[in-house]
């Protein structure tokens, strides 16, 4: 926005007088010649900034005509701009996606081959259906091994407490045992027996 400059007769610049948005008005100031308003001195830029906004977009030589992008030509049997590895990708989501139709067909087609009325041979034909690979019994069979050495630690963890505690009373460091330590040391008999019945189990 220029300031508004008001010439008098003796040839004095002055800004005009402006009203406030209050409705009070701002008095003339006298402008030196040369005097360039604060809002009016252009931002300076350095010479870099300078050439680089005069500098043309296009190179010299290249004519705009050129520079219009031709329309993309597909090529067969995929998307465009795609890379090898974006089109293998494709293709293996696409044949995901078949298998698992494939799969809930299959399983749709078993579905209407039972039928409710032949009670005596769903068990069997489930058996068939619901047989799980021998891979996948071994990794249950591991998993529950598992289960079993990490509940066989948790019991000794816990009899090694009791028999610390049972220790430290009669060596006479706890004179009055708490309700939770008398429990505990109840509780022994069953965490013994707990133990040996894993233990057969392995």
């Amino acid at each position: 926005m220029a300031t508004p400059y008001v010439t008098d007769e003796t040839g004095g610049k002055y800004i005009a007088s402006t009203q406030r948005p209050d409705g009070t008005w701002r008095k003339q100031r006298r402008v030196k010649e040369g005097y360039v308003p604060q809002e009016e001195v252009p931002v300076y830029e350095n010479k870099y900034v300078k050439f680089f906004k005069s500098k043309p977009e296009l190179p010299p030589g290249l004519s705009p005509e050129a520079t219009t992008p031709a329309t993309p030509c597909r090529p067969e049997g995929g998307e465009a701009g795609l890379s090898k590895t974006a089109k293998r990708n494709l293709k293996r989501k696409e044949k995901r996606r078949q298998q698992q139709e494939k799969e809930a067909e299959a399983v749709s087609r078993t579905l209407d081959k039972l039928s409710l009325g032949d009670a005596a041979q769903t068990p069997g034909a489930l058996q068939g259906c619901q047989a799980a690979p021998p891979a996948a019994s071994d990794a249950a069979d591991a998993a529950a091994t598992t289960e079993k050495a990490k509940k066989i630690k948790n019991l000794r963890k816990k009899l090694r407490q009791v028999e610390e505690l049972q220790q430290r009373i009669q060596a006479g460091e706890v004179s009055q045992p708490s309700r939770e330590q008398l429990e505990k040391l109840a509780r022994r008999r069953a965490l013994e027996e707990e133990l040996e019945d894993l233990e057969r189990g392995l």
